[in-house]
């Protein structure tokens, strides 16, 4: 026990001088005593550590104080290190510790810890991230040096919670505690003690920035469907909304994460997302190419009719329009000769010798202008029937597009929610 000649702070630290000066060697009477070492942390840069120096008790009625702060520097302090470090404690240094009349002390410093922590990206960015916090000592065994934790993980939490008033893009879910026992290469063990710290990602910065335009810019090139598929506008629309997701990709990728074995969901997500628009132009192109060169070929063939004009036709809402040849085409031959006819009535009568070369020679133009109204009939036909037919396609192909997209978010918004759940 340290006397003092009086209850005050100078009689105080007078009475710790000698001990100051056997600040290098572990504070126990007996070298046999173990000193227990206790730890706990608050994650936001506190690590705090308490021990029990056999050479600092006092009566706090004698001395007028039941705690003091002098220099570390004039105390034993143990060396408990975090076993994951990966660069220097840039932390500001605080220089005292807080002497308690019981012989406790009490050491608190602020750690930077840059640590290496294998992160699991495949959910970004509704990851949750598990690290790991080793603390034990680096020379001393068990025999000399046990550790504890002087608070419950729980309470741990909670005070880190409080004091994690700008949480940025990570938000403390929950920490863990357990306590192991190291074998040494030599004889004897090290105690560790080790913290668990389980980080979520704030998502709603890669939210906005990300899924949500890309959601918009597919919904933009779903409706550029609507255009018709003969204009150049439809594709050199399609192509610009390309360059634009192209150009807001290489814009975004630094907020992407860089590290990790599996692919994230998200990198899945754009790329679908490109790789539609870049599907939807090459559909577009086809179709623009086989509706403007429709005139040049022949008639469709017989299976080819059923299976658009009468079968897909119907189950895409474009059956094929009905044709009335007679009212159309065949009417005006008819309607000529019969014009024809009523305009040698009001001459009169003909003659026999002229009338036999007039028929003739009738019906040697009636005979042509046959021939070309079926020409032209076919030909007309053969040219709406390849439009239907595209319309037809176009049609398809954009009912396939939606499934497509449809199916394709909902699987991946589900593998999201079932990964997020079960972490």
């Amino acid at each position: 026990m340290l006397n003092c000649s009086n209850p005050d702070s100078p009689s105080m630290l007078e009475a710790l001088k000698p001990i100051f000066n056997l600040n290098t060697i572990r504070p126990v009477v007996n070298i046999t005593t173990v000193t227990n070492v206790g730890i706990s942390i608050t994650v936001f840069g506190i690590l705090g550590v308490k021990w029990q120096n056999e050479f600092t008790k006092w009566d706090p009625e004698e001395c007028g104080t039941s705690r003091m702060s002098v220099p570390r520097t004039n105390l034993w302090v143990p060396d408990i290190i975090i076993n994951e470090f990966m660069d220097e404690n840039t932390a500001p240094k605080v220089p005292y510790t807080y002497l308690l009349s019981d012989g406790t002390v009490s050491d608190s410093q602020p750690v930077k810890a840059i640590t290496s922590c294998r992160l699991d990206i495949y959910l970004f960015p509704f990851d949750i991230q598990n690290c790991t916090l080793s603390f034990n000592s680096y020379t001393l065994k068990s025999n000399a040096v046990q550790l504890y934790l002087t608070e419950t993980p729980e309470r741990m939490f909670e005070y880190s919670k409080s004091k994690m008033a700008t949480m940025g893009e990570w938000e403390l879910i929950g920490i863990a505690a357990k306590k192991y026992t190291i074998p040494s290469t030599a004889s004897g063990s090290y105690d560790e003690i080790r913290f668990y710290i389980s980080l979520r990602r704030q998502a709603m910065l890669y939210v906005a920035n990300l899924l949500l335009p890309s959601c918009f810019l597919i919904t933009v090139d779903l409706f550029s469907f609507i255009l018709p598929p003969n204009d150049a506008d439809r594709s050199s629309f399609k192509m610009t909304l390309i360059l634009g997701y192209t150009v807001f990709l290489l814009m975004m990728n630094d907020l992407l994460p860089v590290t990790g074995n599996a692919i994230p969901l998200i990198n899945v997500f754009l790329s679908m997302c490109l790789a539609m628009m870049v599907a939807s132009l090459l559909e577009t192109i086809i179709i623009t190419n086989f509706l403007c060169g429709s005139s040049n070929y022949s008639r469709a063939p017989r299976w080819i009719r059923v299976l658009f004009l009468k079968i897909l036709g119907r189950l895409v809402c474009l059956p094929p329009k009905p044709r009335d040849r007679n009212n159309t085409v065949i009417q005006n031959p008819v309607t000529k000769v019969t014009e024809e006819s009523k305009t040698l009535e009001q001459k009169g009568p003909l003659s026999e010798d002229k009338t036999l070369p007039e028929l003739r020679s009738l019906g040697r133009v009636l005979q042509a202008i046959r021939l070309q109204v079926e020409q032209h009939l076919s030909k007309s036909l053969s040219t709406e029937e390849w439009i239907q037919i595209g319309l037809i396609i176009d049609r398809l192909l954009f009912i396939l597009y939606i499934i497509f997209i449809t199916v394709s978010f909902i699987t991946i918004i589900i593998i999201w929610v079932v990964s997020y759940n079960a972490a």
